[in-house]
């Protein structure tokens, strides 16, 4: 009853999320906004749940499968917070386009149940059942659109490759139990750490683990998937994949990495490089060639998971808080950029080309300052928060001794402050398709402004959410 009552943040949203499922079943279909605010409802009882219960040490709790400190108590309410506004916007994209989606709002709430578990597990089995509830929701969210071909097949290409993905994941994940005998994430790092002669097949397994991870955070080789699903999804759905899933993925990769696989960290932070570099690399150049923005936007948020990667690679506490810090201010300033096509979209047109954002500052002045915020902020300009996001990780990369990868880094960020500044230039010089003001709800126009003017404030004092990361990450690395 004790370890039951340390879950009843999830053990609440789960009631929700069925409650939410039931309310659209009933009431839906006569009153949409009933599901809305159910939703809604949910995660902010959640959220002051997880306010009240932050753990003031590492307790493991259900025979050593689910693990509850202060980097998933944060990252968990973080996640909370996107989830609750993407709501907002999805509710004005179904609202403009007259198609009311109820199944969304509880597809989304089971999502985020997924990720909760992912955040706290300490079992390599508890990890793949909240990233398999969290995978299936997804699946599920991006075919949403029945009648799109370019939605089902963008729902197909993400099913497909992601059942290839957690079947990698999976068999990796058999490889360490075989070698090591346990499924328990402490026992592990205890093990890998004295392993002896069976340290290449441990290599071997993690080979096969951060083919799952990568693909989660979609970084190259194995990031195929982002740009379709990115495109063909309902606006809001990739709204949804682009944000909260990323610090998922990254507390994934904390987990595994760091609480389980410590004691290979010389071999992981090598291929992380890797990874790193490609992903960087490819991602801003092909983001050049793009004229749809979700696809453009597709492109960054894999080379922005290759700047994330690096604060993990340095193996420091100090380079987690960086990633930590990173990945949090990505999502939110890629929830502005697509709460911005939300805007701008209406029954009959996505508004995801780049056209569409043509003399978007002479048609609505103010909602023109937020993306320029926003555009500004991801491509690392300072006072934005997007330049300290990079500040951050690029100042523990140097700290680790890896000066030319931090150089690289800095080259690539300015290939990429390219496609940001081609997409100011379109909205305050390029002559408007329409002179149509942007029309939308109250609630919209109020939930992106405090979006831009949120990633503005943090650019002006970044320490505020930077001394909460390096807070989290206090006690990390254990096996240090």
């Amino acid at each position: 009853m004790n370890d039951i009552a340390l879950v009843l943040p999830e053990a609440t949203l789960l009631a929700f999320a069925c409650g939410t499922l039931l309310v659209d079943a009933f009431i839906g279909k006569r009153n949409p906004a009933a599901t809305f605010w159910c939703a809604m409802l949910g995660g902010l009882v959640v959220l002051a749940q997880l306010s009240q219960a932050v753990p003031d040490t590492v307790k493991i709790i259900f025979a050593g499968t689910y693990r509850l400190d202060v980097v998933g108590a944060v990252l968990k309410a973080f996640i909370l917070v996107l989830v609750l506004v993407s709501l907002f916007y999805a509710r004005e994209y179904f609202r403009k386009r007259g198609t009311p989606q109820g199944e969304h709002y509880p597809l989304v709430m089971f999502a985020t149940l997924g990720m909760m578990m992912l955040v706290s597990s300490n079992s390599l089995l508890m990890l793949y059942l909240g990233l398999e509830l969290l995978s299936l929701s997804l699946y599920a969210l991006v075919a949403l659109q029945r009648d799109s071909v370019q939605s089902s097949e963008a729902a197909m290409k993400y099913f497909v490759l992601g059942a290839l993905a957690s079947g990698m994941l999976l068999y990796g994940m058999s490889m360490l139990y075989g070698v090591t005998g346990t499924l328990d994430l402490s026992d592990l790092l205890i093990k890998v750490s004295v392993a002896g002669e069976k340290r290449v097949l441990l290599v071997f397994g993690l080979v096969f683990l951060l083919v799952g991870i990568s693909f989660k955070l979609g970084v190259v080789p194995f990031h195929m998937w982002v740009p379709d699903v990115y495109q063909g999804a309902a606006t809001p759905v990739t709204q949804f994949i682009g944000t909260a899933p990323k610090l998922a993925a990254f507390a994934m990769t904390l987990r595994l990495l760091v609480d389980g696989l410590g004691g290979l960290a010389e071999e992981w932070h090598q291929m992380l490089i890797m990874l790193s570099v490609l992903s960087m690399g490819i991602g801003n150049l092909l983001a050049i060639a793009q004229t749809n923005f979700k696809r453009m936007l597709a492109y960054s948020t894999i080379a922005h998971m290759g700047y994330m990667l690096l604060g993990l690679l340095t193996a420091k506490a100090s380079g987690y808080a960086a990633s930590m810090f990173y990945v949090s201010i990505y999502a939110l300033m890629s929830m502005g950029a697509f709460g911005a096509i939300i805007l701008l979209a209406n029954r009959d047109n996505e508004a995801d080309q780049l056209t569409d954002f043509a003399g978007l500052a002479r048609r609505s002045p103010w909602f023109g300052f937020i993306m320029l915020i926003l555009l500004f902020s991801m491509a690392g300009v300072p006072p934005f928060a997007g330049f300290w996001a990079k500040w951050f990780v690029l100042k523990e990369v140097v700290a680790a001794g890896y000066v030319w990868l931090a150089a690289l880094a800095v080259m690539f960020s300015l290939v990429g402050a390219f496609y940001y500044l081609r997409a100011i230039k379109i909205m305050y010089f390029d002559e408007p398709v329409t002179n149509a003001v942007p029309e939308a709800g109250t609630d919209l126009k109020l939930v992106l402004s405090m979006n831009g003017l949120l990633v503005l404030g943090l650019g002006l004092a970044p320490g505020v959410l930077m001394s909460l990361c390096v807070a989290a990450t206090l006690s990390y690395p254990p096996w240090q």
